[in-house]
């Protein structure tokens, strides 16, 4: 006992609480996991699992390479760190805060993948992975964090040499700026690059769309709930450790943190009965860790009652920046920004109003506090985001981060990292056949299954282009390679459904084997929601490019996305995929059958016609440009009309129906095809398309109809 080193038992049970710590907080990457996994849907599950599994690993080796150094190095007038690149070292007080700070690290970039998720690329993730981890987040927290902990580590000599002027301090901290354990440095850092992400990908498709009313529901809240307890267990670890030592202000460090978390899941389920009469499970996440955010930068330096307070705080204004992100249709999937940032700069901020002085150190007045800390997060705030938003925003211009709307409608599961289902088995097939030029290889039919209906009418497909025996081997290499690009896009032409409910009809008439123009119906309780296109070009070509179109609609429709908004992605979508030059005329839209209103886009296409109860007719034209032509920056560039029918039947039909000759052999144009669908107007919309349609057959006498015909009514 006499040769008992009590400084060095005091150093190996700091370390070993700081490396429990560090494991605890390795313990909240599995939160953050199920926690957004819960959230996202399920045909994303498998993206959104993978990607909080790979950044950690992307964090940790390029925190070891360079953010280390940029973070703790050797001090470049209080701006960066120079050295300690490639971390290597034998002091062992120095290997536990490597590993507790690439605990933090990683939890930035973790808080990133949450808010960007459903909708961009695996690679382009692991991009913002690298930019967060090993610039961003290590500039920042060497202004404030560059010797806050290692000036304290015994023995101090000892590090002294490893890392040459250690005691070189960042400006923040030089300042009097204290962010004890990262409301601001690790949070808000990750919710502002977050921020800037979700502003450059948009929202998720339907997501704002009025039929959704601003909710998409997750795959599992049980496990979302989970994922939140995960992540209150290991918080313990996150705070505690950041003192960076056991001594008597841990126990206060834990309460606090306790407190907050507690009391922010009070508020969450406070505010949601308040609103809603009962448990809202989104707010009952967002408020403990709204609560565990904001207490983070003073939990050592506050007393338990004014901890009670930050955690009401921060969970209230948490749920009133969702709110407003919702308003705005910025879209977190996960709350990353009103949890990580907007409670994050709360809780940096009430440092300066309520922690102990002589607890922070930093001989400051309240005043001076106050200002220090208004100044860290305002510097921080404005690096982090402005420099994440403008190298994306450049990154995005030359390598789009999001995927194709097809992608995120098919599920990045399947998308990104082909996942099974019936949909991927038919997709599976569909490249063989492909690959193999071989037409009688047929896919996997069921009219049970989404993907047993695909095959089936995608089966009726390449029976009806094997029939022509003289045309086959004219057109099979051309055939093959056109099903590649319906291979990528999961071709299908859709099933009919009973409208007998709906006052809508369609009628289609192919002046060739393979038809260009297409139209659809897809019914909801509410309403239906159509479309009619045309693709510019004859043949194989022109057919492939309206499956995809139609496959967009379809999917689209299903999850009830706004027509304008729909449009829009249709339009990139076909902009971006190399169809040949061609190009989509279409109107598109929804008519809702108990108020009586139809809305609709007209992306290029001939005029629409509404026919009021006298029999007058109001063209509505469009100065849009076709789908595919030029690629959008939002949703404005294709005009919404709205208009409640009473009484009046609304008409959209292909150029066929207007360039059809009349007796004379001149083409009717469109006051002849408003004379012709006059002419033939019956209470019965599928006997008046049908007369209209034996009328143009007629009008074309033995030659052949020389274009497709498409035509469309809706209207009781």
């Amino acid at each position: 006992m006499e040769n008992l080193d009590l400084g060095s038992v005091k150093s190996f049970v700091d370390t070993l609480w700081v490396i429990d710590c560090a494991i605890l907080v390795f313990i909240m990457q599995a939160g953050f996991m199920c926690m957004e996994t819960g959230l996202s849907r399920y045909k994303n599950s498998i993206n959104v699992a993978l990607k909080n599994a790979a950044d950690f690993g992307v964090a940790v080796v390029i925190f070891w390479i360079f953010g280390f150094g940029l973070m703790f190095g050797e001090s470049y007038k209080g701006i960066i760190g120079t050295d300690l690149f490639f971390f290597k070292t034998n002091v062992a007080e120095y290997m536990t805060y490597f590993v507790f700070q690439a605990m933090f690290v990683a939890t930035a970039a973790t808080i990133i993948s949450g808010a960007v998720a459903e909708r961009m690329k695996f690679n382009g993730y692991l991009i913002i992975t690298i930019l967060a981890t090993g610039i961003i987040y290590p500039i920042v927290g060497h202004w404030a964090w560059s010797s806050s902990y290692l000036n304290n580590m015994d023995p101090v000599n000892q590090l002294l040499t490893v890392t040459n002027e250690i005691k070189s301090t960042g400006w923040l901290t030089d300042i009097g700026f204290v962010d004890f354990a990262g409301s601001t440095i690790v949070h808000s850092v990750g919710g502002w690059i977050a921020l800037s992400a979700v502003l450059i990908l948009g929202p998720r498709i339907g997501k704002y769309s009025d039929s959704n009313k601003g909710k998409f529901t997750g795959s599992s809240f049980p496990l979302a709930v989970l994922g939140t307890l995960i992540l209150w267990f290991g918080w313990f670890g996150f705070n505690g450790g950041s003192n960076g030592a056991m001594d008597e202000t841990v126990p206060l460090i834990l309460i606090n943190t306790f407190l907050a978390a507690s009391f922010g899941l009070l508020t969450g389920l406070s505010i949601s009965f308040i609103l809603f009469k009962k448990p809202e499970p989104y707010y009952i996440i967002l408020g403990p860790l709204a609560g565990l955010v904001a207490i983070t930068a003073g939990c050592n330096s506050m007393t338990s009652v004014v901890s009670i307070f930050i955690g009401i705080v921060g969970a209230v204004i948490a749920i009133t920046v969702n709110e407003i992100l919702n308003k705005f249709e910025i879209d977190d999937v996960v709350g990353a920004v009103p949890v990580h940032l907007a409670a994050g700069v709360w809780g940096t901020l009430a440092v300066g109003f309520f922690s102990d002085l002589d607890i922070l150190g930093t001989d400051l007045t309240r005043i001076e506090q106050i200002k220090a800390q208004f100044i860290g997060v305002i510097s921080i705030g404005f690096f982090s985001f402005v420099g994440s938003y403008v190298i994306l925003k450049t990154l995005n211009y030359f390598y789009p981060l999001r995927v194709s709307p097809l992608q995120e409608e098919l599920g990045l599961n399947i998308a990104e990292h082909n996942a099974t289902s019936v949909e991927h088995d038919l997709i599976s097939i569909l490249d063989k056949q492909s690959q193999s030029g071989d037409l009688t290889i047929r896919g996997p039919q069921d009219p049970f299954t989404a993907g047993g209906v695909i095959g089936l009418y995608y089966n009726k497909l390449m029976s009806k282009l094997e029939s022509s025996e003289s045309e086959k081997e004219k057109w099979r290499n051309r055939i093959s390679n056109e099903i590649q690009l319906a291979v990528k896009v999961q071709e299908n032409f859709l099933p009919k459904r009973n409208l007998e409910n709906y006052p809508v009809c369609g009628i289609n008439l192919a002046a060739r084997e393979v038809s260009g123009d297409f139209f659809s119906f897809y019914p909801h309780n509410d309403g239906v929601y159509f479309i009619i296109a045309d693709v510019a070009g004859k043949g194989v070509h022109a057919g492939m490019v309206m499956a995809k179109a139609s496959t967009l609609f379809e999917i689209m429709s299903r999850d009830k996305v706004d027509p304008d908004e729909m449009i829009y992605h249709m339009n990139n979508d076909l902009f971006l995929t190399k169809t040949g030059g061609m190009f989509v005329t279409a109107i598109l839209g929804h008519y809702n059958i108990i108020t009586d209103e139809i809305s609709w886009v007209n992306g290029g296409h001939q005029p629409a016609l509404l026919r009021d109860k006298n029999g007058k007719f109001e063209h509505v034209d469009s100065s849009a440009p076709p789908m595919g032509v030029i690629q959008q920056k939002n949703k404005s560039l294709y005009k919404i009309n709205r208009t409640k029918l009473n009484g009046k039947r609304f008409y959209a039909f292909t150029d066929g129906l207007s360039e059809s000759l009349d007796s004379k052999g001149n083409e009717i144009g469109i006051e002849g095809s408003i004379k012709i669908i006059e002419k033939n107007f019956n209470d019965d919309l599928s006997k008046q398309l049908s007369n209209i349609a034996k009328d143009v057959e007629k009008s074309s006498g033995k030659n052949k109809l020389s274009d497709d015909l498409t035509l469309i009514a809706i209207g009781k």
